[in-house]
């Protein structure tokens, strides 16, 4: 009998769910899972949480305490369901500031420890701005594993690289949507994604070069993006993508393969000169980049307004 698409895909590839439901994470059994503050904002508004996010929201400190309260608790519940890495997102507020970002990062580490939830469980996630990036170099050299995430430029993945980040999340999703609006009348299916390809690119320099950072393919748009990266590192993948590949039959060849040796890794890092003019000449990035942040921190305002309103009810 015929195996699932993801049952294959679980062989050669490590799959994380992208959500914060309990329910998809228990059907699906990920070896890891993702959140980000929109994630966060739809897992606070199912409504058998909300005696716990009215607790949470009275007991907080002020909004910015019950906003990582929140996202800890669900984490916490998280953890507990797959084995592997939880990812928790550090404010994108803090997406130019490397100083805060890292104070947030211990924040939130030791918020996990009070649940039971050791450091070698949660990956901190923050933006691939060149401040979270050299965040991300700090983190890691004090044992806090890091997820660079809203990655659309090979520049940014340089970087990361550089820094040593244990994890980056290159989007797919996003890079085919700014193509497909900049050139409607394209055929960018199957191996013509721009975002398939960005990812290819990344997954084929890390191994070439020895890099050790894991790449987890993110934002998929449909289940020909996912698989046409069979055999990268991560996928991390939304429900409804899971659930179409689980009922989906057929042969999954594996399309990235790692080479049987490296070469050296590149002995001169990218400077913040480098790595600035770089996303100055990739407009792509550039403007996902910057639109990913002003998204997530629209989805954290408006968390941040349900639990001020449980907080003073």
């Amino acid at each position: 009998m015929a195996t699932s698409l993801l049952t294959q895909l679980k062989k050669m590839t490590t799959v994380v769910a992208d959500t914060g439901d309990l329910e998809a994470i228990r059907r699906f059994q990920p070896q890891d899972a993702t959140t980000n503050p929109s994630l966060i904002l739809q897992a606070a508004q199912q409504e058998d949480r909300r005696a716990r996010l009215a607790s949470i929201a009275k007991e907080s400190i002020n909004l910015e305490d019950a906003v990582d309260r929140v996202a800890v608790d669900i984490g916490s519940e998280i953890s507990e369901l797959v084995p592997g890495y939880v990812s928790t997102e550090v404010s994108a507020r803090l997406s130019f500031d490397r100083d805060a970002t890292i104070a947030k990062a211990h924040s939130l580490i030791e918020r996990y420890a009070q649940h039971g939830v050791g450091p070698e469980r949660i990956l901190i996630k923050m933006a691939s701005t060149w401040e979270g990036i050299q965040a991300a170099r700090q983190l890691e050299r004090d044992g806090i594993r890091t997820n660079l995430t809203l990655l659309f430029g090979f520049a940014q993945a340089q970087a990361c690289a550089d820094a040593g980040a244990t994890l980056i999340s290159p989007f797919v999703g996003r890079i085919l949507d700014w193509h497909k609006a900049k050139n409607p009348d394209t055929d960018f299916s199957g191996a013509n994604d721009p975002g398939v390809q960005s990812v290819k690119r990344i997954y084929e320099y890390y191994k070439d070069h020895g890099y050790p950072t894991i790449v987890m393919g993110a934002s998929f748009r449909n289940v020909g993006e996912i698989q046409a990266l069979a055999g990268c590192d991560r996928l991390t993948i939304s429900p409804a993508l899971l659930n179409e590949l689980d009922e989906l039959k057929g042969d999954l060849p594996q399309q990235l393969i790692p080479p049987q040796a490296a070469s050296s890794v590149p002995s001169e890092a990218l400077s913040q000169q480098d790595f600035r003019w770089a996303m100055n000449e990739d407009e792509m990035a550039t403007d996902k980049l910057a639109e990913g942040i002003r998204k997530f921190m629209a989805d954290q305002r408006k968390l941040e307004e349900l639990l001020s309103t449980l907080r003073n009810s």
